[in-house]
């Protein structure tokens, strides 16, 4: 027979801790001896480390006090919905760890891994901070409100950067920044992104999206908000493409 104070130092807890449980019926309290010490015996060392692997798991007392009176089956049964508990509780851990260190290495939002060799790549290429900055921060609105689309958008767009001619395009749409609104540059550009667009999708334009049709929007006004010049482009595409 062993006091509280070496049950308590055996298992692990304090025996503060052992007496909670005594309190709220997690723990049977035992007789006191005629000296008026608890002595408690080798049930009472393996009753509490099942309380104490329970309650590290994050199982509430009142479960644990019920889970007592449970048969041998229920008990089973009630330990692995337990861990699939923690299961779960640990991939979220593990996920949240992940956004951390990516918040510490200065890359707060995750992207598919595809996307981010894909934003070197412009680097790369020669487009300008700005436009690989625009880019990510796109990428990043259309995966999170378009997740089922998403992927076989920046497929296409990786693809099209592919091709030296279409991508000479597209850096030629990055420079146009700070072209002025008016500059006859851009209705000779526009009508190059006009005549490729028809050629890589057909007379009618760019493809259907269906249900996430509002992705070209939500990119385009992203776009139109950051340059006249670009709105400009874009008001010249538009009515080429609807004419």
């Amino acid at each position: 027979m062993i006091t509280i104070g070496q049950l308590a130092g055996y298992v692990g807890v304090s025996v503060k801790t052992v007496r909670v449980y005594h309190d709220k019926g997690l723990l049977p309290e035992p007789e006191r001896d005629a000296s008026g010490y608890r002595r408690y015996g080798a049930s009472d060392v393996i009753d509490l480390i099942k309380i104490r692997t329970l309650a590290e798991a994050g199982v509430p007392l009142s479960r644990i006090r019920d889970l007592r009176t449970a048969t041998d089956e229920e008990f089973r049964r009630a330990l692995r919905e337990i861990d699939d508990d923690l299961t779960a509780r640990i991939r979220g851990l593990r996920e949240t760890r992940g956004r951390l260190r990516r918040l510490a290495a200065g890359q707060p939002v995750p992207l598919p891994d595809g996307v981010g060799a894909h934003l070197e790549r412009l680097a790369d290429w020669g487009f300008t901070p700005r436009w690989v900055d625009l880019q990510r921060d796109l990428w990043i609105l259309v995966f999170a409100t378009h997740p089922d689309h998403a992927a076989g958008l920046f497929a296409d767009q990786a693809e099209i950067l592919t091709d030296p001619a279409l991508r000479g395009l597209f850096l030629a749409y990055d420079r146009a920044y700070d072209l002025d609104a008016d500059d006859p540059r851009l209705t000779d550009l526009a009508r190059r992104i006009v005549e490729a667009t028809r050629e890589r999708y057909g007379p009618d334009g760019l493809p259907e999206l269906g249900s996430a049709s509002e992705i070209p929007a939500l990119v385009q006004g992203t776009v139109n908000a950051s340059s006249p010049a670009w709105r400009r482009l874009d008001t010249l595409v538009r009515a080429a493409l609807d004419g």
